[in-house]
């Protein structure tokens, strides 16, 4: 049938069509918006089949303007075109459409992206109804080794082909995959280097491979325009090292006569301390994740936090990853990760509720493909029927950390938090490995040298030696000058009957702040209840203080000085 009908005579040839009075071809299904066949479907063949579609999408948690995109898009001009009903749909049909989406695309230069995405919905729906045999694949699905190579003289292009197909068998794809882009960013440079090369026998230190060690340290990511890190120069330089390396090991004929790069052409790394946020940043994080309307992503983020996941492992977690322990409590089972190492994690009851909850937030169907194992799994996290993504994860950190005011947070930065959190607590080198997952105690000590016990110690021992020393500080220094109302100055701020004690965060609270208040001989009489009533009430005041700060100990110690004084108090009024 030809496209160009009149709008007049369009509702009656869907009427016709909806009735299988007319074979229409895709080309006129893809060219005309059908407006009014919400209208004309009820009591035609095809209603029970679009409303059985448009439930299973629903089931999925698809928003309501999705499914009826999606069924009137696509699906119903499936049903149309094929008039063998929504069980007789397959691949073919599929790809039929979308080859008449491109035509159509080709033909008057429209876009089809409204379909495309239409036409994924409805893949990813049919995969779940079991009328597929697999899920559309991933968006941004790497393109063959070949093609990643353009740009790269045919002979060593076809090498690094060779050498990925290799590694295929012994590294995991994403490993790959990044050792794919290395390669091609170095034959790239040696192609405009030296447009003659012709083998990987013929390469010189000289006159190829200095000049790509010097040429790294002016290159620039190509998103961001930026200087690329020590580290990005140190993976490519490595990934080279190792193909060349490996090629010489396996008796490559392409392989160079001598070794090309060595140890000291690898740039030394920086090594600095993990990036954890501080109390009150962590508590408003946590805070703006709580309140988040994308509560799947929140959540997983949440449990990252908890339990000190890699944001891999997070997503690999699957249904059954919680196990019950008998006398031991509940335990996370955390799936094989970077290190290729399993672990178990305890659970308290708060983190258990919160598992229950992304349990019933998760969207159900059909087990999905372990990408490690190529096995069916039912993940943890699965969105609208598909894998939670990384990037909805850090875009929605990016969006709480913005509610938050703290800046840029990485999801890395989550398990570096849960760290030193436990290191902060006194917890064992040998406990850390065990929660981390890490594999040698160099990688847990790197959390010891933020907060090591032992330097404190020692620095307090030499400032006291040398307070003792220099002897009391004249009456005439003034400590810690404030502007504005004491009670609201970011210090440690103790309350006294007779004055206020200010302290540097940095001198840690003072062991003897309040004593005389919490003395079993400490009594008051009649005459000091205003100047008990004045210090409770900036007790209180110092409390709430401290809590905004985030100083955890400081609200406690505030706290038991206020119920302190109020049993003073009512031991007076008693008598």
């Amino acid at each position: 049938m030809g496209v160009g009908a009149g709008s007049q005579t369009r509702p009656v040839l869907l009427f016709l069509m909806l009735r299988g009075r007319l074979s229409p071809g895709y080309d006129y299904l893809v060219a005309r918006k059908l407006s009014s066949i919400w209208r004309e479907v009820p009591g035609s063949a095809i209603e029970p089949d679009v409303r059985r579609f448009m439930a299973a999408a629903r089931a999925l948690g698809f928003t309501e303007q999705t499914v009826r995109g999606s069924a009137s898009q696509v699906v119903a001009r499936l049903l149309i075109e094929t008039a063998g009903g929504l069980d007789a749909l397959g691949t073919a049909d599929l790809e039929a459409f979308a080859v008449a989406c491109r035509a159509r695309e080709r033909r008057t230069t429209k876009g089809w992206w409204h379909y495309h995405m239409a036409l994924r919905t409805t893949e990813r729906v049919l995969f779940h109804m079991g009328l597929l045999a697999a899920p559309p694949p991933p968006r941004g699905s790497p393109q063959p080794f070949a093609q990643r190579m353009a740009g790269v003289a045919p002979a060593l292009g076809v090498a690094f082909v060779a050498y990925l197909e290799r590694k295929r068998a012994t590294c995991v794809p994403r490993t790959v995959s990044s050792l794919a882009t290395r390669l091609a960013q170095f034959g790239r440079f040696l192609a405009t280097l030296d447009p003659n090369l012709a083998s990987l026998a013929a390469l010189d230190r000289r006159r190829h491979i200095e000049p790509y060690l010097v040429a790294l340290t002016d290159t620039r990511n190509s998103m961001t325009g930026a200087p690329i890190s020590v580290a990005d120069r140190a993976r490519r330089v490595y990934a080279v090292a190792s193909f060349l390396a490996e090629i010489t090991e396996w008796g490559w004929d392409e392989a160079p006569a001598r070794r090309l790069l060595f140890r000291s052409d690898i740039p030394r790394l920086p090594r600095p301390l993990p990036r954890y946020l501080p109390p009150d940043a962590d508590r408003r994080l946590g805070e703006a994740l709580a309140d988040s309307p994308s509560r799947l992503a929140a959540d997983a983020l949440l449990l990252a936090r908890a339990c000190g996941l890699r944001i891999g492992e997070l997503l690999d977690l699957e249904l059954d990853c919680v196990h019950e322990v008998p006398a031991q409590g509940s335990w996370l089972k955390v799936p094989l990760g970077k290190l290729a190492t399993e672990r178990m994690v305890p659970l308290d009851a708060e983190i258990v509720e919160l598992l229950d909850r992304i349990v019933a937030t998760r969207s159900r169907g059909r087990p999905l493909r372990h990408p490690r194992t190529g096995k069916p799994a039912d993940f943890l996290f699965t969105h609208h029927g598909r894998r939670l993504s990384q990037n909805a994860l850090r875009d929605e950190l990016a969006r709480a950390a913005d509610a938050a005011g703290i800046g840029h947070v990485t999801p890395h930065a989550l398990r570096h938090t849960y760290a030193t959190a436990l290191v902060n607590a006194g917890v064992s080198v040998q406990t850390l490995m065990a929660l981390l997952g890490h594999v040698s105690a160099e990688m847990s000590l790197r959390y010891g040298r933020l907060f090591d016990a032992t330097v404190r110690a020692e620095y307090e021992r030499a400032l006291d030696l040398v307070k003792t020393r220099l002897g009391p500080i004249s009456a005439g220094h003034q400590r810690l000058p404030l502007a504005g109302d004491w009670r609201e100055a970011p210090v440690i701020k103790t309350r006294l009957a007779g004055g206020v004690c200010l302290r540097a965060p940095v001198q840690g609270a003072c062991p003897y702040a309040n004593i005389c208040e919490h003395c079993p001989s400490f009594r008051i009489d009649v005459g000091s209840l205003p100047v008990v009533a004045a210090q409770r009430r900036d007790a209180a005041a110092l409390a709430a203080d401290a809590e905004a700060r985030g100083w955890g100990s400081e609200v406690d110690r505030h706290r038991r000085l206020v119920a302190r004084l109020d049993a003073l108090v009512t031991e007076v009024e008693a008598r």
